[in-house]
């Protein structure tokens, strides 16, 4: 199918990295809307700031490489590395400006409220009192002032920590006489330390309805003189570096992947730097000895404020009630199919069960595991993990069912990016427990969502799977959309046995009863089913697609819904993140729509839906549209065939359709609007606290 063409061709595509400045914007348009609570608007501001520093570390920092590296090709959207660069500094500057103006409106309404941050010549003389024990106590010990000169260089500056800027002088060279030619100032930094918090509360009476608060960084600069006796401060700022995180490690070489990634990982704090952001009013000469250091010119952001927002997610957990000011509680139900019979493999002998979290409880996976372990029927349990909570119950369960025997093996992806270490003491806490710890295939990201628990009933092995889009985390359970499937269907077992012998030993892929894997097919069958739908609809039939994900950036993939899109197909896409295609051009995209939610949870599942000329195919998968997805990470691809399941997917796929609250929708320009004009009101992440709304085993909407 021949695509339209147009006089740019790099105006059929969107770029990437745009696209997640506008998500960016997205998450930032949360801290401003009104009817967003105000101690979730903090969180709101935290969530930006994170994802800018991830964003910074890998992306930016990719391009910066680029450039250094003299490339100048055009990427398929039209951007050469060097134009790129120059509209995302730009579009990110103006971004950070916005935020910290809806940082300090924010301020404003919370000390409407009574709660309040505080410098420090604004505190009660009680309130000073406790502060200095509190900083001689508790501070002081902990702080090293770090002095440049001629024989002492410029210290190790960690990635991501707020540190202060000191310009001094000598007590005796600050009563020099008139006219005396000026010396060079004396340079130091401090670190703000980061095992304290940043947000110190202050004493109040308690009577006293107001919240007050100060940041460590406040008070530390009140006490300078403490570090640096015999000299005078003549200016104390913030300053903050972000260093290119990107790990470069020779995988097929190395003989112990977890020895090499640790030898990265200490790399990385030498990282080049990226981004340099200075407190506004900084001394001329810190900022002309910081941008020397770090060779930085162009990527200095001034910041009005403090440094790094993200300290604000802390703040609904420090501050005392408030409840108007949040989010109503939300308490995940137990799926009810586990509530009737708390024996997880009779009731999965009876049926496929699909849970939706965090609507529904991650204890059901945890349970599920817990129960294996300690069942002297089971055999086998095999797992991926690729993000793990820092406590996690899973955990603890695996190393119990190895330790009574069972044989535990776990996929530990070490290169999830941010997580390495933690990855990495966990797979050691495996391996002491006696499970078979693996990392997966070389070359290869495993980002696949799978547990396989292998049981023994009279003579025969039953198989009990359960797939997800999302990380096996406790954590991350309550704060993502996610979907899980348990299922013992015979293919899927199978297919999940030869998943687990592919990335442990040395057996070929064959051929996949149910599955569809990532690098080897996946892009192929989507091509397919695309294909299948434009077929469906030049000869009249019913044809559909409905694609949920995260993120839509590969080229080959934008060009078959494009082509399936002239040739008749309807496509809603509900994407999240950065989506590269470009809806609603006539002759082009006139029949795909892009919307994209963002709320309270994080959207993270992944859901396909295909009409196939009126006999639905529904998908669960681990992998977005994205070249990365598809072609450097081992990945997942389900299909759900239990008509009440697929049903119950297609109602949750509805929902976000339905979303005119929430919901964004991407217009040809590359700008999102509000979806408007629609009813009866609906927000999918609210109306999805309703479970009978998406899992009533009705037939589902029409679509």
């Amino acid at each position: 199918m021949a695509l339209a063409e147009t006089k740019n061709q790099g105006s059929r595509y969107l770029n990437r990295d745009l696209s997640w400045v506008e998500f960016n914007r997205r998450v930032l348009k949360e801290a401003k809307d009104p009817e967003t609570p105000l101690l979730e608007k903090a969180k709101f501001l935290s969530i930006v700031s994170s994802n800018l520093d991830e964003f910074m570390s890998v992306r930016v920092a990719g391009i910066q490489d680029q450039i250094r590296a003299g490339y100048t090709k055009k990427d398929f959207t039209g951007y050469t590395p060097d134009g790129l660069y120059q509209r995302l500094i730009s579009r990110i500057s103006a971004m950070v400006g916005e935020q910290y103006r809806t940082f300090r409106d924010l301020s404003r309404q919370l000390a409407k409220e009574n709660i309040v941050f505080l410098k420090y010549d604004e505190l009660t003389s009680t309130q000073r009192k406790s502060m200095e024990t509190y900083y001689h106590d508790i501070i002081f010990p902990v702080l090293t002032p770090m002095a440049v000169d001629q024989s002492r260089p410029f210290p190790l500056v960690h990635t991501g920590f707020v540190y202060l800027s000191v310009v001094l002088e000598r007590e005796k060279e600050a009563r020099k006489p008139d006219g005396e030619e000026e010396k060079e100032p004396y340079f130091a930094i401090v670190q703000i330390p980061s095992n304290l918090s940043r947000i110190i509360p202050l004493p109040h009476h308690s009577n006293s309805k107001k919240q007050s608060f100060i940041l460590i960084e406040e008070l530390i600069r009140h006490h300078i003189q403490t570090l640096f006796s015999g000299y005078v401060s003549l200016a104390v700022h913030e300053f903050r570096v972000t260093r290119n995180a990107d790990l470069a490690f020779d995988e097929e070489g190395a003989e112990d992947l977890l020895e090499e990634i640790e030898k990265e990982l200490r790399k990385r704090r030498w990282g080049a730097p990226v981004r340099l952001e200075i407190q506004k009013g900084i001394h001329p000469y810190a900022l002309e000895v910081l941008k020397e250091e770090f060779e930085i010119t162009d990527a200095v952001f001034e910041i009005d404020g403090p440094l790094d927002l993200s300290f604000l997610g802390k703040l609904p957990g420090v501050v005392k009630g408030y409840p108007k000011l949040r989010y109503p509680q939300i308490d995940p139900v137990y799926p009810r199919e586990f509530e009737a019979d708390d024996d997880f493999f009779e009731v999965l002998k009876q049926g496929d069960v699909l849970v939706y979290h965090p609507y529904e409880s991650f204890d059901a996976v945890t349970d599920f595991i817990s129960q294996a372990s300690e069942d002297p029927a089971v055999m086998a349990i095999k797992m991926t993990l690729y993000r793990v909570s820092g406590n996690s119950p899973l955990i603890r369960a695996l190393a119990r069912a190895a330790e009574s025997g069972k044989q535990v093996t776990v996929v530990v992806e070490l290169k999830a990016r941010f997580d390495e270490e933690r990855n990495i003491a966990w797979a050691r806490t495996l391996e002491k427990a006696g499970c078979h710890v693996v990392y997966g295939l070389v070359g290869l990201k495993t980002h696949a969502k799978i547990l396989l628990v292998v049981r023994q009933e009279g003579r025969d092995l039953r198989r009990y799977v359960h797939v997800g889009t999302g990380n096996y985390n406790d954590i991350t359970a309550r704060l993502y959309t996610d979907i899980g499937l348990f299922t013992t269907d015979s293919a899927i077992g199978e297919d999940a046995s030869q998943l687990f012998n592919l990335i442990t030993g040395y057996s070929d892929a064959g051929e996949w009863q149910a599955f569809t894997l990532a690098p080897t097919g996946m892009k192929d069958k989507l091509f397919a089913l695309i294909r299948r739908e434009a077929e469906h609809a030049a000869a009249g039939r019913p044809a559909k697609i409905i694609a949920k994900m995260n993120s839509l950036s590969n080229q080959e993939m934008i060009d078959e819904l494009y082509a399936a899109s002239q040739a008749g197909v309807y496509i809603d896409l509900i994407v999240r993140g950065v989506c590269c295609l470009r809806p609603g051009v006539e002759g082009l995209s006139e029949r795909i729509t892009v919307r994209s939610i963002v709320d309270r949870f994080l959207e993270h599942s992944r859901i396909y839906y295909f009409e196939n000329g009126g006999e639905p195919e529904v998908w669960l998968s681990s992998a977005d549209w994205m070249t990365r997805n598809l072609t450097r990470r081992l990945e997942l691809m389900c299909p759900v065939t239990k008509p009440e399941t697929r049903e119950a997917l297609v109602q949750i796929l509805m929902l976000s359709l339905s979303d005119n609250v929430k919901a964004k929708r991407l217009v040809p320009s590359g700008k999102y609007e509000p979806v408007s004009g629609s009813q009866p009101v609906c927000r999918s992440q609210f109306d999805a606290l309703d479970i009978s709304v998406w899992k009533k085993g009705e037939p589902p909407t029409p679509i």
